[in-house]
């Protein structure tokens, strides 16, 4: 099968769009349906299996962040987390999300305190508060960062697989953007996109678009929300 032969299996998942405008350039955004990932698998294999027979010079891979944490074995489980007193308190005024379960979760209450200290957690809480009076939202993430802003799991959102296990953010997504590129020679990103948002973790550093072009691509999240199993996208400037 040729790489055209390829792509043109490829079709966009229900609901979503194939093409998408950014500063008057149009651009095809592939989805790659891959199996079903889990902890301690190899993203240069998946890349190979998945993405390589589809891909053509200049395009860019976009790799959501899930599936490459999963494989860099970046997780921790409900069993080995001890949920404390404040991250009951704490998670009982976090606000609800409507793309799933987030600090209102008890376990990536604890997760963000075991990573940053109670008293960062504490104090992030407060300055939350304060920015909701004046209207201000992400007040909590903004002053804890991306590791913070990139805890998934712990529930069950599409996936049994997640419901006992936390999905924190990969490491080095720069690095492993790099190395993807030396391999492969693929222009690469990784990305923490769902319906509400998209924000870029990394990239190689021959790619050049900047990362809020970046983001405009994919802004309509066309690897889905759901149980499309896409979480390679093959970006295509259209012409």
């Amino acid at each position: 099968m040729t790489t055209a032969e390829a792509v043109a299996e490829l079709r966009p998942n229900p609901g979503r769009e194939l093409t998408r405008e950014v500063e008057g350039q149009a651009f095809y955004r592939y989805p790659i349906p891959t199996h079903f990932v889990e902890v301690g698998e190899s993203y240069l294999e998946l890349i190979e299996k998945y993405a390589l027979p589809h891909y053509q010079d200049g395009d860019i891979l976009s790799m959501g962040e899930k599936v490459i944490a999963l494989c860099q074995g970046q997780v921790r489980y409900k069993d080995q987390v001890k949920v404390s007193l404040l991250a009951k308190l704490l998670s009982r005024f976090a606000m609800k999300n409507p793309a799933g379960p987030a600090m209102d979760n008890i376990y990536k209450m604890q997760t963000a305190i075991d990573l940053c200290g109670w008293w960062r957690v504490l104090f992030a809480a407060i300055l939350s508060a304060i920015g909701k009076l004046f209207g201000k939202h992400g007040v909590f993430y903004d002053f804890l960062g991306k590791n913070v802003r990139n805890i998934d799991g712990f529930c069950v959102v599409g996936w049994e697989y997640y419901a006992d296990k936390g999905v924190l953010a990969p490491a080095e997504p720069d690095n492993v953007c790099q190395e993807i590129k030396e391999k492969f020679g693929m222009d690469c990103m990784i990305v923490d996109a769902n319906d509400i948002s998209v924000e870029i973790l990394g990239k190689n550093r021959e790619i050049k678009y900047d990362d809020k072009f970046l983001a405009e691509l994919i802004k309509d999240n066309p690897a889905g929300q759901s149980r499309e199993q896409t979480p390679l996208i093959l970006i295509r400037q259209a012409g």
